[in-house]
C-alpha cells in the first residue's frame, strides 16, 4: 500500500531551524492532503499544518508565520520548514497523507513513525 519515510529531526538551539520531509512510497494512485502533527509529552496530538494536492496551506495559529508546508507532486514527498523554533515546538512530529492505492479503494490516512524535534531554551 502505502510508506511513509521520515526524516529530519533533532536537536536544536531556540530561534534555530529545521526542515522535516516525510516521502510517500509504495502502490499509489493519488495523494490528496498531506501534513503535518506533533505531539508533545503528556498532551494528544494536533495538526500543525496541511497541504491540499492543488497547494492550499493551513496551519495552526502557533506556528503561522514561522513554519512553512510544501509539497512535490512528482515525488510524492511533503516538507515541513520550520523557523524561529521555541522550546514549546517540542515533541513527536508525524507525517500524515491522504491516499489511494486503488482507484477503487476509497482514500484514506496513512501515518508516518515519527520524527523527535526538540527545542532547548
Amino acid at each position: 500500500q502505502v510508506r511513509l519515510v521520515e526524516s529530519g529531526g533533532g536537536l536544536v538551539q531556540a530561534g534555530g531551524s529545521l526542515r522535516l520531509s516525510c516521502a510517500a512510497s509504495g502502490s499509489i494512485f493519488s495523494i490528496n492532503t498531506m501534513g503535518w502533527y506533533r505531539q508533545a509529552p503528556g498532551k494528544q496530538r494536533e495538526l500543525v499544518a496541511i497541504i491540499s494536492s492543488g497547494g492550499s496551506t493551513n496551519y495552526a495559529d502557533s506556528v503561522k508565520g514561522r513554519f512553512t508546508i510544501s509539497r512535490d507532486n512528482a515525488e510524492n514527498t511533503v516538507y515541513l520548514q520550520m523557523n524561529s523554533l521555541q522550546p514549546e515546538d517540542t515533541g513527536v512530529y508525524y507525517c500524515n497523507v491522504n491516499a489511494k492505492y486503488n482507484p477503487l479503494i476509497r482514500a484514506r490516512d496513512y501515518w508516518g513513525q515519527g520524527t523527535q524535534v526538540t527545542v532547548s531554551s
